[in-house]
């Protein structure tokens, strides 16, 4: 991976250090996305995917610690915490949690610099014949699987946290049928027909957004007896 071209997201409750952060590591060529506490990150990670979290310890509500753990438990991403915590037993606490790294709060911003390009460089490459294709194309739509985007020619198609979620999960199994209460567990939904009924109503809805003809769908099929398939071109 090269460094240059990674997506990060930066966790962090003081929007001057966001501001701040997100100005400089963008200076320096990353693509930052930044949220203001937990459950802003996690709606962001519902639809998109970063190279590198860096998640700030003491936040109002669920701290990074917490969230630390959460996101460890599906996802490798390397993590980075950063805290004015500075004693050994809260840095192991942090590396205890799954971070790959830990800063201390104040840090100067190249040795947060450093250790990105430390911690990226750190990760595998992914061999090349088992890469999978970057982009989608479904009809006039180029859906971007690794930044959660949807675009008709040069205008970004405006996607719900739910509509991110279900390309992602379509996405990655493209050409295989997906039941509706796979697609509800997927979701985090609690199980039940009302919940199945309300994927029925997302998929009629982001039908709207990628079919030229929703009531006789192209792309996102129906099919019977096993759910819904995303059949790319």
């Amino acid at each position: 991976m090269s460094e240059m071209d990674a997506h990060l997201l930066i966790v962090d409750d003081d929007e001057r250090i966001r501001t701040l952060l997100q100005k400089f590591l963008m200076r320096h060529g990353f693509l930052v996305t930044a949220a203001r506490d937990a459950q802003h990150a996690r709606r962001i990670l519902s639809g998109l995917d970063f190279d590198m979290l860096i998640l700030d310890v003491m936040m109002p509500g669920e701290d990074g610690i917490s969230l630390c753990k959460s996101i460890r438990e599906t996802s490798q991403t390397p993590i980075m915490l950063l805290t004015a915590k500075g004693e050994i037993d809260n840095r192991i606490e942090g590396l205890e949690a799954g971070a790959d790294d830990y800063l201390p709060k104040p840090f100067e911003p190249k040795e947060l610099l450093l250790r990105i390009n430390a911690v990226l460089r750190r990760m595998p490459e992914t061999p090349a014949e088992e890469s999978v294709p970057k982009i989608l194309h479904l009809g006039p739509i180029r859906y971007d699987m690794e930044r959660g985007e949807m675009w008709m020619g040069e205008d970004l198609v405006r996607l719900t946290a739910t509509e991110m979620q279900l390309m992602k999960i379509f996405s990655a199994k493209t050409g295989e049928p997906i039941s509706r209460s796979k697609l509800v567990e997927d979701l985090g939904r609690d199980r039940g027909q009302a919940q199945e009924r309300a994927v029925d109503v997302q998929i009629t809805r982001l039908r709207r957004k990628i079919e030229t003809n929703p009531k006789q769908p192209r792309y996102l099929q129906t099919v019977r007896g096993a759910g819904y398939m995303l059949a790319p071109d």
